[in-house]
């Protein structure tokens, strides 16, 4: 008998609310019901509030990139005005930040909630972005490139999160072109410094001392940023209403609130749903819905444990898994701002011994290579739908990839062939980055997924604070950082080939 139209689309849609993580890897009562909350999530479909969550994530997303993208522009300005002989001392304070940041937000927003994390990360990172225009020296500039990177180290932990978890599984992808906006973010960083750093900055070439009145540029840049940061934030906190996810409700044994949440959502679709507390509730052990003093207690308690930890290694796949994800970010986490955090002081040490290396073309360059970046995102998001590649072989290609051309930087013996590795490598490493992002929020269950993102921020960021103390002692004027970069890249790839859960056209729990 021919399947009709309707029997096909049924059956895509049963595949879209498959669960990514084996039965056996998720408490059964809390995956019944994170199974409901998906049915009904995807009867909404996608609709004004997920378009709109979709632009307000994204600004999160763009700060991850635009304020490290920021401290690498600024570095050699900075460098030269404060006469810093280990300039990337900055980086290292900004990596602490992120890390603090992707530890308090990324395991806090488990306990207490999406929306005060969602709220609050980027008003944080405006705030002393701001501040730090006014630095006096370098030790201020460092102190408060860690203050605003508290905020920019919890906006994808938290982000990925709370977007994931009102997407249908229909249109997880969207977590993949997301990184749009990162790559924008880099783009509208480097089209901001050109006029700002390219002119009103001190350059190595120039004969004197770099005065506070000659380098005034990186200054003014900050302003920009912090200014922009500061729009994100109204926009999110003031015009935008963002309401607490439904499964991280359900997980805390509030199923009214949960099925209440999913209401609002079909409201502002200008839809109803069918969903009421029962169908939740059926699926209690017992027939307790979990609300009684000993349960509220333990709820409590859970506050001080690692109960969130544990369940993400709670069988040897799941623990496979996650311990596997958390070494792919570490890897990364070193070896990306080992070479990105530096491109423009790079551009500008080798461009001089090129004899091209004037401040107006070293950040002509870096535009150049952000530009790149755009494409790069777009062909993640198309990557992770194709079959018989999905999320673990465009992750896989993308980063072995993005190693082989760092590998090939180093053969560059002027300024353009450098230009054009350094977009090569640029364009694979936002392929690379845009399908991590996706893929790593899908293969955490939603009660534990805050934890989850925490602990591979963590580990990526933990890897991160070693870059700049490896570029300090390794010379930045060699090609060492890049080899040690290149290889970590590679060896990032391979382990990719050996994640256990592939999650295209599979709902996350």
């Amino acid at each position: 008998m021919t399947d009709t139209k309707d029997d096909v689309e049924s059956a895509s849609l049963r595949d879209r609310t498959k669960p990514v993580l084996d039965r056996s890897a998720v408490d059964p009562v809390y995956q019944a019901k994170a199974h409901v909350l998906n049915n009904a999530i995807q009867e909404i479909g996608m609709g004004r509030y997920q378009w709109e969550l979709f632009v307000l994530v994204g600004f999160g997303w763009s700060m991850d990139n635009l304020w490290p993208v920021s401290t690498a522009l600024i570095l050699p300005a900075v460098a030269l005005e404060f006469n810093q002989s280990k300039p990337p001392l900055l980086s290292l304070a900004q990596n602490i930040g992120l890390l603090v940041g992707a530890i308090f937000w990324g395991f806090g927003c488990d306990i207490f909630g999406r929306r005060l994390a969602f709220n609050l990360t980027i008003g944080i990172t405006a705030v002393f972005g701001l501040i730090a225009a006014g630095s006096p020296n370098f030790a201020a500039i460092a102190t408060f490139a860690a203050l605003w990177s508290v905020g920019v180290g919890g906006n994808l932990p938290v982000d990925s999160a709370v977007f994931l978890e009102f997407l249908p599984g229909s249109h997880q992808y969207l977590l993949t072109i997301l990184s749009i906006f990162w790559a924008l973010a880099q783009l509208f960083a480097t089209l901001v410094a050109w006029p700002l750093l390219g002119y009103d900055t001190c350059s190595k070439t120039d004969p004197g001392p770099c005065t506070k009145s000659e380098n005034f540029g990186w200054r003014w840049f900050l302003i920009a940023m912090g200014g922009f940061a500061m729009i994100c934030f109204i926009l999110r906190f003031v015009v935008f209403t963002l309401y607490e996810s439904p499964k991280y409700l359900m997980g805390k044994g509030k199923d009214a609130e949960a099925v209440a949440t999913i209401h609002k959502v079909a409201q502002k679709n200008g839809k109803t749903s069918p969903l009421t507390l029962a169908d939740l509730e059926t699926h209690n052990e017992g027939g307790q819905q979990g609300t009684d003093a000993s349960a509220a207690l333990k709820r409590k308690l859970e506050k001080v444990n690692l109960t969130h930890v544990q369940a993400l290694f709670r069988t040897k796949k799941l623990a496979y898994s996650t311990a596997l994800i958390m070494a792919i970010w570490a890897f990364i986490g070193l070896a990306f701002p080992l070479y990105n955090s530096f491109i423009p002081y790079t551009l500008e040490s080798r461009g001089a011994e090129f004899g091209d290396g004037s401040t107006y073309l070293t950040y002509r360059n870096s535009l150049i290579i952000a530009v790149l970046g755009i494409p790069g995102a777009l062909i993640g998001g198309v990557l992770v739908e194709t079959p018989r590649i999905g999320r673990k072989g465009a992750l896989a290609l993308a980063t072995t990839l993005t190693g082989v051309f760092l590998f090939g930087s180093t053969t560059a013996r002027n300024s353009d062939s450098l230009l054009g590795w350094n977009c090569a490598y640029n364009f694979c490493s936002n392929v690379m980055y845009a399908v991590l992002y996706a893929y790593t929020p899908e293969i955490f269950p939603t009660k534990d997924r805050g934890t989850g993102n925490a602990l591979t921020a963590s580990a990526n960021r933990v890897f991160g604070i070693m870059a700049p103390i490896i570029a300090i002692y390794a010379d930045l004027d060699t090609a060492a950082p890049v080899y040690v970069s290149g290889a970590l890249f590679l060896a990032a790839g391979a382990a990719t080939c050996a994640l256990p859960f592939e999650s295209r056209g599979k709902a996350s729990l």
